[in-house]
């Protein structure tokens, strides 16, 4: 448990619900009284029913929203264990041919590129698209179980090519073509992939960028691969010896088809961040991600045909997976490839005014940059018919909050929401009819049984402890790649707490029911006994205008006796100096945070390390800080600028 963070008194309400509201969440409501004899007068009461009676509650998911069994499960259930729940025993399905349910004009995609390049798909076309692309495939070989890759950006076609390669119970996995050859090798590698999907190039902040050369050596690094196939992305004459064009692949007309498989044949693989050692590739079942992404799409979201679904990802993280799932509730997808702030931070909120974006997803940085930024997108675009933003990949600061409210509508619900890769879900978010508090997330999503546990496993309310998950969840991974006794999976999750999963965050669950993330819970701050989430430590200090990124470490290790430093890390902006920051920067820290974590020293860097998803190294650097071989703190591959690290080494070796 975490001390010296008790919690304050109720913060302020920045959005409420209207108390009249009706949408999918009061309809399944309502649905649940009439057909489970269920009475879920509020989000709460739904809440609990979800965790406390997992069989009925994801039946009823099922029934309400639509899922399309092949053969019907014998069970809801077969068992809770975990790991190793086993869910719709018997049942089959097929993860596309919910996305391609409808077969109309209407809109599927919207597509966009920072060059202006835009293009539409209407539902039949994507149905005619994935079609063709899955004879493309079938003439290669390809069938059920095998696995088809792709070096590919945010596009129609790596969606077509998605699509295509469920359709047909093959296994997906996708890296962004920004990764480095070697980071992209170690992901794909450990699959054995049968087909290599891969773009000619990209764009990004202006630049183009050819990556043939890349994917030549991608080719030659993968002995399993039958074909490889060239999307022409930025050059429609791109070429390249020894691969099949795309429009070969889908040069022949077919209706889509869609192989029946069992809940748990594995849909698709993602990636733990790799920072040490290979990458963890995380298998999920077609059915655990229709249930879990039809819940939160229909159900928490409320997104249906009308809506318009946006959220800034790339194909290297799992929000591309989950922004994709759009098409599961009928909605319209906004696909965005490029730089988020190129030519200027106001290219996203140009994109939502364009498109009558209505659910804008991004990430927390992205929200601070543009507060930063000076923003007012409400008086700058026409956001009419925006109602929700969503936010991930970092705790919200308070005042990132409080800027969305201000500067982009007070009418606009603030969706902070947290989960993982592992999950391909939020275990913690929003809900349509749960107020937002200031700084706080609205509440745990349904079917997730999420609890604060002390280091003894005792359950916290209004106190900080380890985020768990305590009862099972269908879209849990069904297994880690090349883990057949799943030794590895139980040691990522399940060592601390048996049967358990610990997430490895730092969680305070409110009395209100909802929740407030304080960091990653190996990265936490320990001074003078009182343990401090990095979270409220960026909040402090990248409220400061003059810094634009900070790293803090706390170098103690774990069990020692004697204290380490506190190092804090800023990247300063242009005209900042650390002379002119440091001390209202310590005395902001000392006030808003306590005296034992004013740093003891403030270095300056060019640049924070980031993963290729975009997260902080802390634990990375705090174990090159320790001492630990650089190669053995963190794969260089797995980074998105390893340049950045230079300082730290520096420091290692010269002492601080």
């Amino acid at each position: 448990m975490l001390t010296g963070m008790a919690a304050s008194e109720t913060p302020d309400v920045l959005w409420a619900p209207d108390p009249d509201h009706t949408g999918p969440m009061a309809e399944f409501m309502a649905w649940v009284r009439e057909h489970r004899g269920v009475d879920v007068p509020d989000y709460a009461a739904l809440h609990a029913w979800s965790v406390e009676d997992l069989e009925a509650f994801w039946s009823a998911v099922a029934e309400h929203l639509g899922v399309r069994f092949h053969a019907q499960p014998t069970a809801v259930l077969g068992s809770t264990q975990m790991p190793g729940a086993e869910w719709f025993p018997g049942a089959t399905l097929n993860y596309a041919e919910h996305a391609l349910a409808r077969d109309d004009d209407g809109v599927a995609i919207v597509f966009a590129r920072e060059d202006g390049l835009e293009r539409t798909v209407t539902r039949a076309e994507l149905r005619d698209l994935v079609g063709r692309a899955r004879a493309g495939l079938v003439e290669l070989g390809v069938g059920r179980g095998d696995r088809v890759v792709a070096l590919a950006p945010n596009c129609v076609e790596t969606l077509v090519a998605f699509l295509a390669t469920a359709s047909l119970g093959a296994t997906w996995s996708s890296c962004s073509p920004d990764f480095g050859a070697r980071a992209v090798h170690d992901r794909f590698a450990q699959i054995e992939p049968a087909v290599l999907i891969a773009v000619d190039g990209y764009v990004y902040g202006g630049k183009r960028f050819d990556v043939r050369a890349n994917v030549d050596t991608l080719r030659g690094q993968l002995p399993t691969l039958r074909a490889t196939v060239l999307v022409p992305y930025l050059d429609p004459e791109a070429a390249l010896d020894g691969t099949v064009p795309w429009s070969e692949l889908t040069a022949t007309p077919a209706e889509p088809a869609f192989e029946p498989v069992p809940f748990d044949h594995p849909l698709w693989v993602l990636y733990s961040s790799g920072t040490t050692g290979l990458p963890k590739g995380i298998v999920h079942g077609h059915g655990g991600i229709v249930l879990e992404h039809l819940k939160a799409l229909r159900l928490q979201m409320e997104l249906g045909p009308e809506d318009r679904f946006f959220w800034f990802t790339t194909t290297g993280w799992m929000m591309w997976n989950f922004l994709i799932g759009g098409l599961l509730a009928g909605t319209p997808i906004v696909l965005f490839d490029g730089n988020p702030g190129h030519p200027d931070l106001g290219a996203l909120w140009r994109l939502a005014e364009r498109h009558g974006v209505t659910y804008f997803g991004t990430s927390a940085p992205f929200i601070q940059a543009s507060l930063k930024g000076g923003l007012r997108p409400r008086e700058q675009y026409d956001l009419g018919a925006l109602r929700v933003i969503g936010s991930t990949g970092a705790p919200l600061s308070p005042e990132g909050f409080r800027w969305i409210g201000d500067a982009v509508g007070e009418q606009v619900q603030i969706c902070s929401v947290s989960g993982g890769t592992d999950v391909c879900a939020a275990f913690v978010g929003s809900a349509p009819n749960v107020p937002v508090w200031l700084g706080e997330i609205s509440c745990a999503s349904l079917g997730s049984a999420v609890v604060a546990y002390d280091e003894s496993g005792k359950e916290l309310i209004d106190e900080v402890g380890e985020l768990v998950i305590n009862r099972p969840m269908p879209s849990m991974p069904v297994s880690f790649w090349n883990d057949p006794d799943g030794s590895r999976l139980r040691e990522a999750y399940f060592d601390e707490f048996p049967g358990i999963w610990r997430h490895g965050d730092w969680v305070r669950q409110t009395p209100r029911g909802s929740y407030v993330i304080y960091g990653r819970s190996d990265s936490t701050l320990n001074r003078g006994g009182v343990r401090m989430g990095t979270a409220d430590f960026y909040s402090v200090v990248e409220g400061f205008e003059e810094v634009l990124d900070s790293l803090v470490i706390d170098t103690t290790e774990l069990g020692a006796r004697d204290e380490g430093a506190l190092l804090c890390f800023l990247v300063l902006a242009p005209g900042a100096s650390l002379e002119d920051v440091e001390p209202p920067l310590r005395r902001a820290l000392r006030t808003e945070l306590s005296p034992r974590h004013v740093p003891d020293r403030f270095v300056v860097v060019d640049a924070v390390p980031r993963t290729l998803n975009g997260k902080k190294c802390e634990v990375p650097v705090k174990k090159i800080l320790a001492g630990v071989a650089p190669d053995k703190a963190v794969s260089r591959g797995a980074l998105q600028n390893p340049d950045a690290l230079g300082p730290f080494l520096a420091l290692a070796t010269g002492g601080w």
